[in-house]
């Protein structure tokens, strides 16, 4: 075996004109990839979304049998004799125990619990989403520069662990309700990437029918981005009240950046669901900074997880899937069991300026950006977390890699050759059930018609 591995090596040695010092199977067939017709499983398919289900985890693949590395050993000792090569994925960890950061609490006895499981498929799935949604992002930064994209246009990327954590640790059934920043919520909750996309672009197949742009989408329970700044808030209040008028253990996910943490009309809202003890989670999503300057500055108190003084709160590490999930998990418990609501604040960092128009490098350096890139990553976390305990393979994140880029390659496609909405159905959809009704349109001589 090991002449064989030397005569390989060599001769790999000549084809590439690298040094290829190849000393087990394994690295021999990392050497081999690119240049030996390799056989390994079938990529998992593109399935598309339905409705508030994120895409599934590639299938669970098994290690094939060490004989079967090299078919016919003594055939390939024969001069000339070809040499076939299967991938080899390892005996994956199904599940793994992790420790994650301890939260900061407020007016709480015990808080979410320091460690968190996570099974290959979960492990996957969260990495699928996230990826999905900074590739989604990278693209719509793309195209907005292309001037594809007009408008008021805010990015996510960096946040991703908050949106897949959230969303792992409530129900579909449950609500949710943010800011500006909503592409990634929209995703989570089960809009595909062309319609997000489609919607960016302001096209007839986006999912507010190309009449929302980059800060108005809704999915079922999800009540969409909001561009006043913390007016969701207490709008997610009032759907608490109506969870809890109807009695139907439902939880409210009301979200918002630390730029509007400072916002007068969220103070009613807590003080309203405090009173009521309403089942809402308000989570403040502290990107480190506001448009154009850093909280430090604008803020008095940078505790937001203690702004609320009555409610309780949790104060998270933003970055780790993980530990948001487990947070989130232990917030909806306290909501459910009739506590009233309770505060977390996510310390999370976004790469982007606030918006398309903020370059985000006059008030921070690139430095500091890429030193958050190169420690904090959300999804880079992640994958260490998995390839370090044994839970999936390099050639799998690969695998998913290349069709999340085919998927959003595809979608932007989807979003620049669809048609734009018609001028006749700029008026449609004002109330959701009346009978149609004229308005007026662009001049006072045109009317228009507006269908629900």
């Amino acid at each position: 075996m090991k002449n064989m591995l030397t005569t390989i090596s060599n001769a790999l040695c000549r084809m590439t004109g690298r040094n290829v010092g190849a000393q087990t199977v394994s690295e021999l067939l990392v050497d081999l990839s690119e240049y030996v017709s390799v056989t390994s499983p079938p990529p998992a398919p593109t399935v598309a979304l339905t409705q508030r289900q994120p895409p599934k985890p590639p299938p669970v693949r098994t290690r094939a049998p060490a004989e079967q590395l090299v078919n016919n050993q003594a055939e390939t000792d024969r001069p000339g004799a070809s040499v076939v090569v299967s991938r080899s994925f390892a005996d994956f960890t199904s599940q793994a125990s992790f420790d994650i950061k301890e939260c900061e609490l407020h007016r709480l006895e015990e808080g979410p619990p320091l460690k968190a499981e996570l099974t290959r498929e979960q492990g996957l799935q969260y990495y699928r989403v996230m990826q999905t949604v900074r590739r989604m992002e990278l693209k719509a930064d793309q195209l907005y520069k292309q001037k594809i994209i007009r408008g008021f246009c805010h990015l996510y990327d960096g946040q991703e662990a908050c949106a897949v954590g959230i969303e792992s640790g409530i129900n579909p059934s449950d609500h949710l309700i943010t800011a500006y920043r909503a592409h990634g919520y929209t995703y989570t909750r089960g809009i595909a990437v062309k319609e997000i996309l489609a919607e960016l672009t302001g096209r007839r197949g986006g999912v507010a029918k190309g009449k929302g742009g980059s800060m108005h989408m809704y999915a079922p329970n999800f009540y969409g981005g909001n561009g006043i700044v913390g007016a969701q808030v207490p709008l997610g209040a009032g759907i608490a009240l109506a969870c809890q008028y109807k009695g139907n253990n439902q939880v409210c996910v009301s979200l918002y950046g630390d730029g509007a943490a400072n916002q007068g009309q969220l103070y009613e809202a807590f003080n309203m669901a405090a009173l009521w003890k309403l089942p809402c989670i308000f989570i403040c999503e502290n990107n480190k900074y506001g448009m154009g300057t850093s909280v430090e500055r604008a803020s008095a108190s940078t505790e937001y997880y203690k702004r609320g003084d009555y409610i309780p709160g949790i104060r998270v590490d933003g970055m780790d899937v993980l530990c948001v999930r487990e947070a989130t998990k232990f917030a909806a418990d306290h909501c459910r069991a009739g506590k009233g609501p309770i505060i977390m604040e996510l310390q999370t960092y976004r790469y982007h300026g606030h918006s398309m128009s903020d370059p985000g490098v006059s008030y921070r350096t690139r430095d500091e950006i890429q030193e958050v890139r190169s420690k904090s990553d959300p999804i880079t976390m992640l994958k260490e977390r998995m390839l370090t305990n044994n839970m999936a393979s390099v050639e799998e994140f690969k695998e998913i890699d290349i069709a999340i880029r085919k998927e959003v390659e595809e979608a932007a496609l989807y979003a620049t050759s669809d048609p734009e909405p018609p001028l006749e159905e700029l008026c449609n959809h004002i109330f959701s059930n009346d009978a149609p009704l004229e308005v007026r349109g662009t001049n006072p001589w045109v009317t228009l018609k507006s269908v629900s």
